[in-house]
């Protein structure tokens, strides 16, 4: 199955240099190397002459890229867009809306009024912003493949005379930093031949004007390109650059980088990103002298400290060894999956994301209060037999089967809450069990109906059919399902819940433990769940809370550790909307999941459970209600309700 075609938008606008468009055009490249469909996208009008220019210019960064990949605004609504990867610099608004109209946008070092409203941010150089992006990750830079650690692994020692250096600022240099270091060392070697020193003047092709003719001395050279520029990196022994793709590059090839900023934004992100950096503009370039060159010789002193730093700083951004994975092929992962309204209560989800993490972004909904995931791939998880044993084993310290007799006897209990809720009228299990035992058996339709979806290995099932329930099951997991219809002999069925699965009005009761959660669109599964319930029915689910312990004391974290197919994060007040949204009428809600060992400060002291401690943070946490999961007790309403005021 096609997992559709990824659409790469470059800046393209002049003073914003060919970086952008480089790398865009590398990754339409090596996307389609890897088999997925990808295109670039180029504006039509006054900006296509603009861009046009800039993708012959830059044409040698990225080889073999073949123009009939370049889509224009004509084009556009033709295709189904798996994505849009915004490389835009700074995206205006209008354009930040444009493009989530069109597909899920992911923004790649974005740093523009824009930057919180993105589901997905994926910071190659780490910026300065205080919105967290999903990935920051420098070693997804188009570094070379072949990793060969400078002198056995990492940073060189003190480097004989001469010292060579490598000034370059990209493809377009508009603050002319370039000429100005190339200057400042030249005026200091006063003439010299480069005994001490010998610096390569890098000049863009994008219009950067080449120095005037015998400007420079003779320990200066020249050069208008340097074909695989990260590559012949390591030729040198000190890179002069500002913040971007050549510091990261020479950090990786074990060559120490000096910075020199073009603007107060580049000293910024630089000084964040612990670079040593001279300053702003071509008056700091004034200081390369003083700092290189010692009575004429290199300074050892400071080329050591600047290595030593250089090295640190490429452990501390990950590019100290080769890279896992390039850009490409993290992005041929990329099928995002976004939520445009609450899993919930079905209401519209406003930006900004309340938490990122490296595969997903979390939503909060205004109306409800539920939090809603939205993935950037799907969840690498699969309902089959490991889940419930080794993955059971892991958080619970044994397999669910072994659990099985603790798990019935919670069931006992949530069984009888539910044959409360049932109209008047049902008959109670003495009375089915009193039945049988004369031989007559319940009558036609006498037993209530219950459906347990997601039954799992069927402890609740059991304990249902024994209570006096027609029980059946529903279990995407086969091995499950399986084991509930063969060896304890209630009907359940393979599968996921689905609209039209079942006929309206056929159950009496639905339960759902610690499964709600699992659906993508939870609003849609409970107005399917309404429509099979028989007037009056019960409705019974739990799952986890984020108004527990563990979510208020640090929500981020709490989220960070949800599971990767928990779609919807409720607590008990969001509950209450969402059910009343969809029809139900709540009539209970028990918190469960008490963990005095998850309270700050205090419960890692509180060891033993019998200790007082324990004791003491486990009555505050049920006074509280601070339980990690609650399970939720609804019926279905006669009419379902057009609109609720969840304000009032």
């Amino acid at each position: 199955m096609s997992r559709g075609a990824i659409l790469a938008v470059p800046a393209c606008a002049p003073g914003l240099g060919g970086g952008h468009l480089v790398r865009c055009m590398a990754l339409v490249r090596d996307l389609r190397g890897l088999g997925r469909e990808a295109m670039l996208f180029l504006p039509d009008g006054a900006g296509s002459a603009a861009a046009k220019g800039l993708l012959s210019a830059a044409h040698s960064g990225a080889a073999h890229f073949d123009p009939a990949w370049i889509a224009c605004e004509n084009g556009l609504r033709e295709k189904s867009w798996a994505c849009v990867i915004l490389d835009r610099c700074r995206t205006p608004p209008e354009e930040c809306r444009r493009w989530t109209a069109l597909a899920p946008a992911i923004a790649i070092d974005e740093g523009g009024p824009c930057r919180g409203g993105f589901d997905f941010l994926i910071d190659i150089l780490p910026g300065a912003s205080r919105i967290r992006p999903n990935i920051c990750d420098p070693s997804l830079l188009p570094l070379p493949k072949k990793f060969r650690p400078k002198d056995g692994g990492g940073f060189a020692g003190p480097q004989k005379a001469p010292l060579k250096a490598l000034i370059s600022f990209g493809q377009e240099d508009a603050a002319g930093l370039g000429l100005a270091a190339a200057l400042a060392l030249s005026a200091a070697l006063d003439g010299k031949s480069g005994e001490s020193l010998e610096a390569t003047l890098l000049i863009g092709a994008l219009g950067t004007a080449p120095p005037e003719p015998g400007s420079l001395g003779r320990g200066i050279r020249v050069m208008e390109k340097l074909p695989n520029l990260s590559e012949r990196l390591r030729e040198y022994d000190l890179a002069i650059t500002h913040f971007g793709l050549t510091a990261f590059e020479a950090l990786y090839a074990g060559v120490p980088a000096l910075l020199i900023s073009p603007t107060a934004h580049h000293e910024k992100v630089a000084q964040k990103a612990g670079f040593f950096s001279l300053g702003i503009g071509k008056g700091s370039a004034k200081k390369l002298a003083r700092l290189l060159l010692k009575n004429g010789s290199a300074n050892h002193a400071f080329l050591r400290s600047l290595k030593a730093r250089s090295a640190a700083l490429a452990a501390r951004h990950n590019v100290s060894q080769a890279p896992r994975q390039s850009l490409a092929e993290l992005a041929s992962s990329f099928a995002p999956d976004i939520a445009q309204s609450c899993a919930a209560c079905a209401a519209a989800l406003l930006p900004p994301p309340l938490a990122r993490f490296a595969e997903r972004s979390y939503r909060r909904c205004k109306r409800c209060g539920a939090i809603t995931m939205n993935r950037i791939s799907p969840p690498p998880i699969e309902y089959a037999r490991e889940y419930f044993f080794e993955f059971y084993r892991q958080q619970y310290g044994k397999t669910y089967i072994e659990d099985f007799p603790h798990l019935r006897a919670m069931a006992k209990q949530r069984l009888a809450r539910i044959r409360r809720l049932l109209p008047a009228g049902k008959p109670s299990a003495a009375g089915v069990n009193s039945a049988a035992a004369n031989g007559a058996g319940p009558a036609a339709g006498a037993a209530p109906r219950l459906l347990e979806i997601g039954c799992a290995y069927g402890p609740f099932l059991a304990e249902a059919r024994d209570g006096g329930f027609a029980a059946q099951g529903l279990e995407p997991a086969e091995d499950a399902a399986n084991y509930v219809a063969q060896t304890l002999g209630i009907p359940a069925m393979h599968g996921f819940f689905k609209k039209g699965l079942f006929g309206a009005g056929e159950f009496d009761a639905v339960a759902l433990w610690l499964v709600i959660e699992h659906f993508r669109d939870g609003a849609e599964a409970l107005a399917e769940i309404r429509r099979i319930l028989k007037p009056g029915g019960a409705l019974a689910f739990s799952t986890p809370s984020l108004a527990g312990i563990s979510g208020r004391s640090s929500l981020s974290r709490f989220l960070e550790r949800s599971p990767a197919d928990h779609w919807t994060v409720w607590s008990p007040a969001a509950c209450r909307k969402a059910l009343a949204a969809a029809g139900f009428r709540l009539k209970k809600i028990r918190v469960t999941g008490h963990h005095p060992e998850r309270f700050p400060l205090l419960g890692k002291c509180a060891r033993g459970k019998k200790g007082p401690l324990y004791l003491l943070l486990l009555a505050a946490s049920r006074l509280f209600a601070l339980g990690d999961t609650f399970e939720a007790y609804a019926v279905k309403e006669s009419s379902r309700c057009k609109s609720v005021d969840f304000f009032s």
